[in-house]
């Protein structure tokens, strides 16, 4: 299992990076999606702890109520931390997606949670201008080394202070900072549509992975040498696909910023 040393000094070093970036750019004020998820609450405690409550904006965007356990257990959090209520924003993306999705009855659900992740990261930035605000993102390594975002969606950020860990990693941060139990303990889930988690849209679990993923990404090995250290030929292969989806999604956020 891929694990943090030391989770006080982690915690200390993305404290320090987030004022440091904060104070190079100027900005004071940090708005972050929260979603009741473990990534984003790591994410959101971190910030406030760099740049103090008063200068935090969590956002709360659900879709209906297809998650609403996610926003009670967001809310839980933004109390926990004493960020001020007034600093809370809550809206409802329903009115602005559905006139997207009912231009395709055919569309299916991870077109339709593409365009939510994606309007969710509009109203953000959005936001980010009126608040004179930087956003600051909730990818991990994990993720985004499997491709497991959407782009210009959740992958969409001025700061990203998770993203070299691995959610093994975020997991034990997240228990050095005392993020609530149940955060801790409920499947990891996007939230896009009803039923869905991340291990089943993968097939194998965060624990599996990872200890893979740090072969590849930090080892440099190779597929085959990653399976002749024993691990799972058949999981190695499924992994393995991801791995190529995040290549691929790299490659294509290169090739469109050197078009711009």
């Amino acid at each position: 299992m891929v694990k943090i040393k030391i989770p006080e000094k982690t915690a200390s070093q993305l404290v320090q990076f987030i004022q440091s970036t904060f104070r190079r750019l100027e900005y004071k004020n940090a708005l972050i999606g929260v979603s009741g998820g473990i990534d984003s609450a790591v994410s959101l405690t971190l910030t406030a702890r760099a740049l103090g409550t008063k200068h935090v904006y969590p956002v709360i965007l659900p879709y209906g109520r297809l998650n609403d356990e996610g926003s009670k257990d967001a809310e839980m959090l933004i109390t926990k931390l004493n960020i001020p209520s007034g600093n809370v924003i809550q809206k409802d993306i329903a009115p602005l997606v559905d006139p997207i999705v009912s231009l395709d009855p055919a569309m299916d659900v991870i077109r339709q949670g593409n365009i939510m992740a994606r309007m969710r990261m509009v109203i953000l930035f959005d936001l980010s201008k009126k608040l004179n605000a930087l956003v600051v993102g909730t990818e991990n390594r994990t993720e985004h080394l499997l491709g497991y975002y959407t782009r210009f969606g959740d992958a969409a950020s001025d700061i990203e202070p998770l993203r070299h860990l691995y959610k093994a990693q975020i997991y034990e941060l997240a228990r050095y900072l005392n993020i609530p139990e149940k955060i801790l303990t409920k499947p990891p889930s996007a939230g896009l549509w009803k039923g869905q988690t991340d291990e089943g849209e993968f097939g194998f679990t965060y624990k599996e992975v990872d200890g893979i993923l740090s072969l590849y990404a930090d080892k440099h090995l190779s597929k085959q040498a990653i399976c002749k250290k024993g691990h799972n030929r058949q999981l190695v292969e499924k992994i393995w696909w991801w791995i190529e989806k995040g290549n691929l999604k790299d490659s294509l956020a290169i090739a469109f910023r050197r078009s711009v």
